[in-house]
């Protein structure tokens, strides 16, 4: 048989183990044919700072389908809160158990940095995400959004919107760089539009009925304000019950966010918000694992990338994909389907 006559046979049994009822994604990749040959089954561990938080679902349905499709093993862990001795910890217990690599969310600047080094001298890949920490941690890249770029467009739409007057900028977690730099970035872009504008900042707390307590007091002593904008999902929502609790868009305030929790797309839809910020969690959770994969899989010549999972701002004009259809992709349903629908 002549080696092209050979190709196009390996690819035809490819073909034929993808579409052959109960083979799973890694077999088929594993069939005559197929990209990936056979591995140990290499188990990645996950670090993250906000592990209840409902805006990781569809991240974790990414590691998930990624894993699936590898034919790896993966683990959840870190802490519900932000707690950085809790991650800290579990990225501590991941590297005495040998893991085959490790994606942490670095929302601080330095408690993660020996820790990063102490894997790598392992031989252990560490790839951050959602949080990039700061310039002297040794991680091998960074998957998610360029959080003081998104920043700076968030901030240059809330200048867009209002104008002038005071505005409310809330975060759940100052400081924390998960979100401060998006902060950092909006309050840089209000002053660069050279509009009249009076940020404020107002920490929120990680509880979300904390968090709509917090703003709706702040409303209460803010009779004035003209915008009420927030970092994070959980804040965002929060926004959104104030807005429709108050009647505030009645009163000509501009409201929007982070995030695409299902309060916060249906206020979308009834006008309580002007726009949410997608920021892609599955890619978030999925592209992770396949670049530890990768790098495993090639002895470590194919290195992990930078990967920025971008911005895309949702408004009432765009919002009907979000709210029609339920999907993995957005964490409103567990259902594996194609087409998405």
């Amino acid at each position: 048989m002549s080696g092209d006559r050979a190709a196009l046979l390996r690819k035809a049994l490819a073909l034929a183990a993808v579409a052959t009822p109960g083979l799973s994604a890694a077999d088929a990749l594993a069939a005559p044919g197929g990209v990936i040959r056979p591995h140990p089954r290499w188990r990645f561990v996950f670090v993250n700072h906000a592990t209840t938080n409902p805006f990781f679902v569809p991240a974790r349905y990414g590691i998930e389908d990624a894993a699936a499709l590898l034919g790896v093993a993966h683990v959840w862990t870190g802490s519900r809160r932000s707690d950085v001795r809790e991650m800290t910890a579990a990225m501590r217990r991941a590297i005495d158990a040998h893991a085959d690599g490790i994606a942490v969310s670095l929302i601080d600047r330095t408690a993660f940095d020996s820790l990063t080094v102490r894997a790598l001298d392992r031989g252990i890949p560490v790839i951050a995400y959602n949080a990039d920490g700061g310039r002297a941690n040794r991680r091998l890249a960074y998957v998610g959004q360029d959080l003081y770029q998104s920043g700076l467009e968030f901030g240059a739409r809330i200048a867009r919107l209002v104008g002038e007057g005071d505005v409310a900028l809330f975060i759940a977690t100052p400081g924390a760089l998960n979100l401060q730099p998006r902060v950092d970035g909006a309050l840089d872009a209000i002053r660069d539009s050279g509009k009249p504008i009076r940020p404020t900042v107002v920490g929120t707390g990680a509880n979300y009925l904390g968090a709509q307590k917090r703003i709706d007091t702040y409303v209460g002593s803010h009779g004035a304000v003209r915008g009420l904008f927030a970092a994070d999902g959980g804040s965002t929502q929060a926004v959104a019950a104030v807005v429709r609790e108050r009647r505030l868009r009645g009163r000509g305030v501009r409201a929007g966010g982070y995030d695409l929790l299902p309060g916060t797309l249906r206020a979308i839809r009834t006008g309580q918000l002007d726009f949410t910020i997608d920021q892609q969690p599955y890619l978030q959770g999925f592209l992770p694992v396949q670049q530890l994969f990768f790098w495993r899989y090639s002895g470590g010549l194919v290195t992990p990338a930078d990967t920025n999972t971008g911005l895309a701002f949702v408004t009432r004009e765009n919002v009907r994909p979000y709210i029609s259809t339920s999907t993995r992709y957005e964490g409103s349903s567990s259902r594996r389907e194609y087409p998405a629908d």
